[in-house]
């Protein structure tokens, strides 16, 4: 037969502190990125016809939201996006097109940049630092005496 009552604590449980763990930061490369960029698709609206009824026709992405399309797909965060997240980013491309044309809501548009990672402010909230690109250590042979900088070891290991 089992044993009735609570099923007992895992090691951590005992630890002082119960806060959740902070979550790591993702560092990413302050540069920007230009990997596999999808296109601006072919835009599709729906307008009234003479009779009222609505029809589905090719229309134009607005110039304000070719120049934001321009800047959200090179963010250096880019690179940690995934085929959903850039779906993601298409939809709220439409959502933009919409808001700058006059039909649409600025608190979606604003709801998707803080999720996409457009701001700093929304980045540290995603936890994602910009840091400066790292160089790579000098070969032995070169520089002063072709000594090599144990710092630049350090540095590109996490040391």
């Amino acid at each position: 037969m089992g044993v009735a009552g609570r099923k007992p604590k895992d090691d951590r449980s005992q630890v002082r502190h119960r806060n959740p763990a902070t979550h790591d930061w993702h560092e990413v490369e302050n540069t920007p990125y230009s990997g596999d960029v999808p296109s601006l698709p072919t835009r599709m609206v729906r307008v009234k016809d003479e009779d009222g009824a609505w029809q589905t026709k090719r229309g134009t992405w607005p110039a304000a939201t070719r120049r934001w399309w321009a800047t959200i797909s090179v963010m250096p965060h880019c690179r940690l996006w995934t085929p959903s997240d850039w779906q993601f980013a298409l939809d709220s491309a439409e959502e933009h097109a919409r808001w700058t044309e006059g039909t649409g809501a600025a608190s979606e548009v604003r709801i998707r940049e803080k999720l996409l990672g457009v701001t700093l402010d929304s980045r540290r909230d995603l936890r994602i630092r910009y840091v400066e690109p790292k160089t790579a250590p000098a070969a032995a042979g070169e520089g002063a005496g072709g000594v090599v900088k144990l710092d630049d070891y350090r540095d590109m290991y996490g040391g």
